[in-house]
């Protein structure tokens, strides 16, 4: 995945979590990660070419420095650097990983393959023993074995050579004697287990030689001033080649210029002498890489034979130096190559370097050129003085001819070279491995391309393909092997050997025959950080056989991540192409084929991105003041946050002078030393983010005086001035600015700006302007003061040239178009009076132009229909005439509110969501910019709470989660333009099903509070049962009285028809009170009518005579009631008072 393992447990994002301009990988995961992710990766890619290999050396290298330094002169007030070369070339390192071959699980079954070797041309120190790398892995672990010179090496008759245990490494030691150059050769290594044998490279062994400088005597070399002279070298011929200069037998190093310059094959080259060059010696060194030793040659001592006797070094820098000194002057003439012309060739790939030197009196330059083209400007480059010329990366395209012209005043010389470029073996289509499932078909392809043209052989095992055992499962075809149905018994190594007179390309792949579900092959739940609006890529890991599909899901749920925003690669990878808050969460990928399936997820947290939101600004400080450089930084609060300056792209030294805190840094008494770039850089473990100011220790220019007008002419006029004082900064512009006393008297603008090493200028005028003119000058440190301005000078009238711009028609009402443009200024008027001919007519219906004369710079038109299309144009006029004809611009009347939408559809298609559709509305009447939704959940009378929905104006679908099963939803919808929002559409949801409300009322069925209401109810039907039994016991029948109030006697006697009249001596109500079936003491009394229990009216019988009304009491007697006094009864005083 995208992290690497830190020493302490800290999970790092690795280079494959790209950053964009402007964002930082992280400096602390960098060194921890160290170039060594960046090395396998390219072990995976197998192959780069020059430049992506030039690149990685400079990222082990060196490390990245910020841009802009002091020598590149002021920076601008804020720096956010672009991203380092080093990024672009991980970033790479990252694309090509992603294609890489699928590897096989260690613990699987699998033949050889070779993960380590030496170099083809594998040099060696004598002083050292020699080691030949070979190591490979395999399952079972192979066997290994060389040969040397195409021939079995036999590692143990030799005492002197072993092999590492585990590897295939040979070790020769020559601790107890013995040559090194004994064990030169060519040698191979074998890696072989039962599946099939797997062979390294064909490694050239050669012995660095350092050979010593023969000793000669030289005598001094005489030559007359001003004639060319070359001193040879000619080093002893190492291996590698020994690095080649020049210096003194004092060990000072030779000067080289344009004219004395050294040569690509070493020797010192003067195109002309001049005295003081017998000053000194001159000794060849060499420098030999594997001794690390320096070898200096006899040095040259020079006699210079002059007819100006004195060497005068004021006459060094004379304008005609040589005709001072009385040398003549030559035209120039080669000294290397030799003639007119020359070929030369090139490998593809390799550099390309072209040298000319040339002699001549002056020196001549050196200028370059191809014929029939342009030298490759991103490739090209100039050395030693521009006598040479450097082509990196050679490429088919740089064959041709290139001459080199060498020119002095006395006339030029050119010499052309025919370059010719031919190439060793590149791949086109490398084999890779090929893992098949019992049964599959497959191919392994090896194209490659070189010139000459390189010829391919097959190999098995190490074996020539037509020696190999037939298999009527393979098929060849010249560079592809085709499979049919393949079985276990396929299993092999397969060599394809490219090679033509340049060079070879030897690849190993195997072909593995597997049944394996699928597995996952990286640590599980792993956590990745990533910066905010970055590209990152998940990697997920896996094997199976035959290869299983991965197929990539967020948090659990959804369809297969891959489009938009985010992007699959073959090998499983995901990349995720702009980082957003809504991408944090957990990813899943599942791997699948037939056998099974398998899968891992990946944490993503995604982090606020470090931003210096208040920036150091340059800053321009007397000597002795003080000065604040601020830095205020926003970052995500869960990472650490480090603040560090640099002062000229170096860490800053804090001294006393210096106060550095969280925000900003002080420095107290500025002197001289403390000018320059300062760099706050604000760091996490993820990002950085810098700003730079530069301060400047340094006063601005004094204003320039004595302005003077003079060539007055009628669209022109010459301005002089006299500089100011530079104050120790040289000035680098003048801006020359003007005013007019028409359109803005008091506005200066700015005209011209000029160079800093003038003081007068034509400037170009308008007609019509009364122009007066001032100058500023500018230095490295600022702007001075304006000078006084000039006197004025009015130019004659025309007419306008051009019409104003800007021109728009919107509407601020919806029954009207307001056009707008931007005036046009003095120098654009032409002349008095300036006006404005406004036009226009609606779109497409060829109805005739409407027209205003218009001063200011806006008109309305009134009356126009609902948002509709106009064609409108503006032209200026003045006194002198109009401007020309002006383009047509589109504008349009006002908006107003929408129609509804329209087919408003509810569909209900479960319990728990509500699908909403509905199409745009029939008449928009203007830009529409999005729908609003609102709705309530309501149960019968009860209503939820509103809720309100904002759509773009493309959605026309939304689902609603419910909160319950049974509420049903009330939902209003309109469209909005800018005017505001629309008619609206209201629809409700179905009601819910039966089985909805069964469940609900299953739940109320358990709630306590519903079984103490139906046992309170029961109790109640109860007690009424009783009494109906009570009064049944008295007569079979209910005593009915008439409507009034009777008060009762205190003992309660027997009614006269001869009912009876239960009684309790121990439970009797208190005298004169009875009590009701609310529990509330009243005064005693009874009605025979059950009538008197309803409320607020008679008592209602059925047919069959049942009471259907309530048990109330009526509405005066609860007045009477509430006046009197109540005492505490108990449910048989409650019997009693309804029997």
């Amino acid at each position: 995945m995208n992290q690497t393992m830190a020493p302490s447990g800290e999970r790092l994002i690795d280079l494959c979590a790209i950053w964009d301009a402007g964002v930082y990988l992280p400096s602390a995961a960098w060194n921890r990660a160290s170039s060594g992710v960046a090395r396998k990766r390219l072990n995976e890619a197998e192959k780069l070419s020059a430049v992506q290999e030039a690149q990685l050396k400079r990222l082990e290298v060196t490390r990245p420095r910020v841009l802009g330094s002091r020598e590149q002169g002021q920076v601008p007030r804020m720096a956010r650097q672009p991203p380092p070369p080093w990024v672009h070339a991980a970033f790479l390192l990252c694309l090509l990983s992603l294609g890489g071959a699928i590897e096989i699980p260690m613990d699987l079954t699998q033949p050889p393959t070779i993960t380590k070797q030496s170099a083809k041309d594998h040099i060696v120190d004598p002083r050292d023993n020699i080691l030949i790398e070979c190591e490979a892995k395999g399952n079972p672990a192979p066997s290994f074995h060389w040969t040397r010179n195409s021939r079995f090496f036999n590692i143990a008759k030799d005492p002197r050579v072993s092999m590492r245990r585990r590897s295939g490494t040979l070790v020769i030691d020559f601790r107890s004697g013995g040559r090194p150059e004994e064990y030169e050769g060519e040698y191979q290594c074998f890696a072989r287990n039962k599946f099939g044998t797997a062979l390294s490279n064909r490694i050239r062994l050669q012995v660095s030689k350092s050979p010593l400088w023969p000793k000669e005597n030289l005598d001094p070399v005489v030559v007359q001033e001003g004639a060319p002279l070359t001193l040879q070298c000619n080093p002893p011929p190492g291996l590698p080649s020994p690095v080649i200069f020049w210096m003194s037998s004092s060990m000072e190093p030779i000067t080289q210029d344009k004219r004395v310059s050294q040569g690509h094959n070493g020797d010192l080259y003067f195109s002309n002498v001049m005295l003081q060059d017998m000053q000194t010696d001159y000794s060849c060194n060499a420098r030999f890489h594997f001794t690390h030793t320096i070898q200096q040659k006899n040095p040259f001592t020079l006699k210079v034979l002059t007819n100006h006797p004195y060497n005068d070094s004021s006459l060094r820098n004379h304008p005609d130096m040589y005709s001072a000194r009385g040398v003549a002057e030559r035209t120039p003439s080669f000294m290397y190559p030799q003639g007119t012309a020359s070929s030369q060739m090139v490998l593809r790939g390799m550099d390309l370097l072209l040298e000319c030197i040339a002699s001549g009196v002056p020196t001549p330059d050196i200028a370059w050129y191809k014929k029939g083209g342009d030298l490759p400007s991103d490739k090209a480059k100039f050395e030693n003085f521009n006598k040479a010329l450097r082509i990196t990366n050679v490429s088919e395209e740089d064959s041709g001819e290139y001459f080199c012209l060498a020119s002095n005043k006395m006339g030029s010389i050119r010499h052309t070279i025919s370059v010719r470029v031919k190439a060793a073996p590149y791949w086109l289509d490398e084999p890779k491995n090929l893992i098949l499932a019992p049964g599959e078909d497959g191919r392994l392809v090896c194209r490659a391309n070189g010139n000459p043209k390189p010829t391919v052989q097959w190999m098995v095992n190490g074996e020539p393909l037509q020696s190999a055992p037939p298999n009527p499962n393979r098929e060849v075809a010249g560079d592809t092997i085709i499979f049919r149905d393949t079985q276990i018994s396929s299993r092999a190594v397969y060599q394809c050997n490219t090679s033509n007179e340049h060079g070879y390309l030897l690849a190993n792949a195997f072909v593995s025959v597997l049944d394996v579900p699928p597995r996952m092959l990286s640590p599980r739940n792993q956590l990745i950080r990533v910066i905010l609006y970055n590209r990152t890529r998940l990697d997920c890991p896996f094997f199976g056989s035959p290869i299983p599909t991965l197929r990539w899901f967020k948090n659990g749920q959804g369809s297969n991540l891959d489009g938009g925003n985010y992007h699959v690669y073959e090998n499983g990878s995901l990349e995720i192409k702009m980082i957003r808050k809504e991408d944090q969460g957990i990813y899943t990928c599942v791997a699948t084929n037939i056998l099974g399936k398998a899968e891992n997820q990946v944490r993503l947290e995604v982090k606020d991105p470090t931003r210096i939101y208040r920036m150091p600004e340059d800053q321009v400080a007397r000597r002795g003041t003080t000065v604040q450089l601020e830095c205020r930084v926003k970052h995500d609060p869960s990472l650490k946050l480090t603040v560090s300056w640099l002062k000229d792209d170096e860490p800053l030294y804090i001294g006393n002078r210096m106060k550095k805190e969280d925000d900003s840094l002080t420095i107290f008494g500025v002197a001289e030393r403390d000018q320059g770039s300062y760099t706050c850089v604000a760091s996490t473990e993820l990002d950085q983010d810098l700003a730079k100011a530069y301060l400047t220790v340094l006063g601005r220019p004094d204003r320039p005086r004595d302005l003077e007008l003079t060539d007055l002419a009628e669209r022109s006029v010459r301005l002089t001035w006299i500089p100011g004082d530079a104050n120790n900064s040289p000035i680098t512009d003048y801006v020359v600015q003007f005013e007019e006393d028409q359109f803005q008297p008091g506005v200066w603008h700015d005209h011209s700006k000029y160079p800093g090493s003038v003081n007068s200028a034509v400037l170009r005028l308008s007609p019509y302007v009364n122009y007066q003119f001032r100058v500023i000058a500018i230095n490295e440190v600022g702007s001075s003061h304006p000078s006084l301005p000039s006197e004025r000078y009015r130019t004659s009238g025309a007419p306008p040239e051009s019409n104003p711009g800007d021109v728009k028609g919107e509407g601020t009402r919806k029954n009207n178009m307001e056009i707008t443009w931007t005036p046009m200024n003095a120098t654009s008027a032409f002349g008095p009076n300036l006006r404005y001919i406004v036009k226009w007519r609606r779109r497409e219906t060829r109805e005739a132009w409407n027209n205003v004369t218009v001063w200011g710079s806006r008109y309305v038109v009134g009356q126009t229909p609902v948002y509709v299309p106009y064609e409108i144009r503006v032209q200026a006029e003045n006194d002198f005439g109009k401007g020309p004809e002006p383009e047509s611009v589109i504008g349009y009347s006002g908006e107003d509110l929408p129609s509804a939408p329209r087919r408003f559809r509810v569909r209900q298609p479960n319990l728990e969501t509500i699908n909403l559709e509905w199409d745009h509305p029939e008449h928009p009447n203007g830009i529409m910019i999005g729908y609003t939704l609102k709705y309530v959940a309501f149960n019968g009378t009860k209503v939820g709470k509103q809720i309100v929905e904002n759509f773009s104006p493309n959605q026309t679908k939304f689902t609603v989660q419910r909160t319950d099963p049974v509420s049903r939803y009330r939902f209003t919808l309109s469209a909005r333009t800018q005017v505001g929002s629309g008619e609206a559409v209201t629809e409700e949801s179905p009601a819910p099903p039966n089985e909805a409300y069964t469940n609900n009322q299953a739940d109320i069925a358990t709630q306590g509070w519903f079984i103490g209401l139906m046992c309170a109810i029961a109790l109640l039907v109860l007690i009424l049962l009783i009494v109906c039994f009570i009064k049944r016991s008295r007569g079979g029948k209910y005593p009915v009285r008439e409507k009034k109030d009777v008060p009762l006697g205190p003992e309660d006697p027997k009614e006269e028809d001869g009912s009876f009249d239960y009684s309790d001596e121990d439970n009797k109500p208190l005298q004169g009170s009875q009590t009701s079936l609310d529990g509330t003491i009243k005064q005693q009394e009874s009605d025979d009518s059950l009538v008197d229990y309803g409320e607020g009216g008679e008592g209602q019988f059925n047919e069959d005579g049942s009471f259907i009304g309530q048990y109330t009491v009526k509405k005066d007697k609860e007045e009477t009631e509430g006046n009197e006094s109540s005492e505490a009864t108990s449910p048989v005083n409650a019997i009693y008072s309804l029997a």
